[in-house]
């Protein structure tokens, strides 16, 4: 027998962060959405990018890019999993099980739908660029993963220095931003894939702990933020990778999207 929507949430414990529980639904279903939308279908069958083609469009990547939603809802996840479990081990497990297990049932899917698809001599064209775009959004699993097994020390430092270790990670950033664009240095851009991605984890951790105060004042310091750098500085306005740009906010992370963030 079924449960409804109102039985399961009497039976959801009143200590569960419900709010947490509707970013991570919201932000999949977002993710999925948009990666379809962003597909530009011509009448001759290729496939581009709609922000591409139609430029203007670029301003609503500001509403669709919810990495950092997944992140934050990591880090606060995180955290109460590995205080429920603090031997490294079965925290490690159980993280990687919840993580994997509908990855590669996902994978094993769309590999065999694949396989199929090129032993019927029907791969190529669009079909091939949809199997390739429904894959596309698990970049962030490896990235993820390298979250889950330093949670430990990541809490740790939390715990410890609080909204320091926030602000350490954003200085980093801010740092690696400043050698990339006014130094010139190379290949240090690579750093923010780990300094902007756990500083948004840093703060999921202090949403667990009930330390975001102000989350109106954190949110309006970002978008100012974001506006500014994009609108002075030599960030674009997509907040998403675009084909062929010279600087993307996305990969490698930029300042601008961790203040989006």
């Amino acid at each position: 027998m079924g449960i409804s929507a109102r039985e399961l949430a009497a039976a959801t414990p009143a200590s569960r962060d419900r709010y947490v529980d509707l970013l991570r639904v919201a932000s999949l279903a977002v993710v999925v959405l948009g990666h379809w939308l962003m597909a530009a279908v011509t009448t001759d069958g290729q496939v581009g990018n709609l922000l591409a083609v139609v430029p203007g469009l670029q301003v609503v990547t500001w509403l669709f890019q919810v990495m950092p939603v997944f992140f934050f809802v990591g880090g606060f996840s995180h955290a109460l999993a590995h205080r429920s479990r603090p031997q490294y081990a079965a925290f490690l497990r159980a993280r990687l099980q919840r993580l994997l297990r509908p990855t590669m049932v996902f994978t094993g899917v769309w590999g065999a739908a694949a396989l199929v698809l090129q032993l019927s001599g029907a791969d190529g064209g669009l079909t091939g660029v949809a199997l390739r775009l429904v894959t596309q959004p698990l970049w962030f699993i490896g990235i993820y993963l390298a979250m889950v097994a330093f949670t430990p020390p990541l809490l740790r430092l939390h715990e410890r220095w609080g909204w320091g270790a926030f602000a350490a990670l954003a200085g980093g950033a801010v740092a690696v931003d400043v050698l990339r664009f006014a130094a010139d240095v190379p290949f240090v851009e690579f750093l923010n894939f780990a300094f902007v991605w756990l500083a948004v984890h840093q703060l999921g951790f202090l949403r667990a702990d009930g330390m975001i105060r102000r989350p109106a004042v954190l949110a309006g310091a970002g978008l100012l933020g974001a506006t500014a750098l994009v609108a002075l500085g030599p960030y674009p306005l997509s907040m998403v990778g675009m084909p062929g740009e010279k600087v993307s906010n996305m990969a490698p992370p930029t300042l601008a999207l961790l203040c989006h963030g």
